[in-house]
């Protein structure tokens, strides 16, 4: 990697552009990349990364995005009432559009960005970039666990507890792993379209099981009276549905050209932010106050069972993706700069399985260590995705447009709603960390590493 000191020289010079459109250098896609560019001249390199068009990258994101956040949101629903969770998906869905854009912005600003770490060091240094370098490790990890932890509430439906849960999570672990020894997202872009498939096909199958299997006498209210933990819990169930911007860096470095970026993000939002309210509302009216988390539990004992034998791309792909991220992080960090990294050579490849069975076998270790779904991912929520999806995008944009915040009408209207964004990524954490560690606590639905049943009757 460049040197730091080369880093703030590329940084100052930038700042004499203050147009949002005149600061991006326009390079033409079939042009030689940056010199700082993570991944270098890939011309006459044996394993290519920058291949992928925008659609690739929409349909990446999408597998990434719309996963396991989708199977919280009618529990969600059920706690909050109907208006305000449609008026918080909406609003976070235009809130985490808009922080996406900003995001590859500063990717076209800075093409030698691969990563949070990247971003971090030219934001605050060195410190900076050790600090989000493993922030952004732990995040991916986090949402691993969740896969994981899934995974086992997924074979213990299935299979009536055919086994002890923690066999399971192994199971699911050297799956995982098997699925993440591709080196390249162009080649892991096929597997999230089978990833899409999947969980588009079991929420439906669940919407139409509890269409035909639900009550007369089923009570949904528009609106209700929930404690202070558990409604801001049921938040940060919806905030998890769009919190995969930790990702973004490193999917928009594999794109042919990042430009492109915009459009992948709109592809992103509209299908994420459909498929959110279409569920969520159809599920909850079906289910009633008593749905479960994940959703697909819900369908009643044939139907859970076949949804989830529908789900199980999913729960692996998605997860899969998270951990090919991670990896590539750590992978790029080692080999950045040098002609290795773009070989099969087996140092090189036995450092990326190295590198894959270690990340996976932490996030085992946290699923068997939080066991309960809704707490993991409003810790996740809290503790992350707070500051990579909404904080640090906020201060990308004071960054990029430092000395202009009250230049003109639109910088002063920009500079305000960067500035709510930041406060609502520090109340999101803040009060967060409080409800889902209370609940933790408080939880007596399943132990830690325990052979019980963890899916829901």
């Amino acid at each position: 990697m460049a040197s730091h000191g080369r880093d703030v020289e590329a940084f100052d010079a930038h700042q004499q552009y203050h147009d949002e459109d005149e600061k991006i250098e326009k390079v033409a896609p079939n042009e030689s990349p940056p010199a700082d560019d993570p991944f270098g001249n890939e011309e006459m390199a044996e394993v290519k990364f920058r291949t992928m068009k925008w659609w690739n990258c929409g349909m990446l994101m999408i597998a990434e995005n719309i996963s396991l956040g989708i199977l919280s949101l009618p529990s969600a629903v059920a706690t909050l009432g109907i208006v305000p969770s449609i008026l918080i998906i909406l609003g976070m869905s235009g809130i985490s559009w808009y922080t996406g854009y900003v995001m590859g912005q500063f990717k076209l600003r800075y093409p030698q960005v691969h990563s949070m770490g990247d971003a971090g060091e030219l934001l605050m240094g060195r410190i900076g970039r050790e600090i989000m370098f493993v922030g952004q490790l732990l995040f991916c990890i986090f949402l691993m666990s969740s896969h994981v932890l899934t995974f086992t509430v997924l074979f213990n439906t299935i299979t009536g507890h055919g086994t002890c849960t923690i066999v399971f999570g192994v199971v699911g672990l050297v799956v995982s792993c098997i699925f993440a020894l591709p080196r390249t997202m162009g080649k892991v872009y096929y597997m999230s379209i089978v990833s899409c498939l999947s969980i588009i096909v079991a929420t439906v199958v669940t919407m139409i099981a509890l269409g035909v299997e639900a009550p007369a006498h089923v009570q949904n209210d528009v609106t209700t009276h929930p404690s202070f933990v558990n409604a801001f819990l049921a938040v940060t169930n919806i905030i998890f549905a769009f919190i995969a911007h930790v990702a973004f860096f490193g999917i928009m470095s594999e794109m042919e050209d990042v430009r492109d970026f915009p459009k992948s993000l709109a592809m992103l939002q509209v299908l994420d932010t459909t498929m959110y309210i279409i569920t969520a509302m159809v599920i909850y009216r079906y289910a009633g106050p008593d749905v479960k988390s994940p959703a697909l539990s819900s369908a009643g004992p044939l139907m859970s069972k076949v949804a989830y034998g529908l789900a199980i791309p999913t729960v692996i792909i998605a997860g899969v993706i998270f951990g090919h991220v991670a990896c590539k992080y750590i992978f790029v960090r080692v080999w950045r700069g040098s002609p290795q990294m773009h070989t099969n050579s087996p140092v090189v490849v036995g450092s990326w399985i190295g590198i894959a069975l270690a990340v996976w076998v932490i996030a085992w270790v946290i699923a068997e260590s939080i066991p309960v779904f809704n707490d993991l991912l409003s810790l996740i929520c809290s503790l992350f995705g707070s500051w990579f999806s909404y904080g640090i995008p906020a201060l990308m944009w004071m960054i990029m447009n430092k000395g202009q915040y009250t230049a003109t009408p639109s910088k002063i209207f920009l500079t305000i709603v960067n500035l709510v964004i930041l406060g609502i990524a520090c109340a999101i954490c803040g009060l967060g960390l409080y409800v889902s560690g209370k609940s933790i606590h408080d939880s007596t639905a399943s132990a830690s590493w325990t052979c019980a049943n963890n899916a829901q009757s």
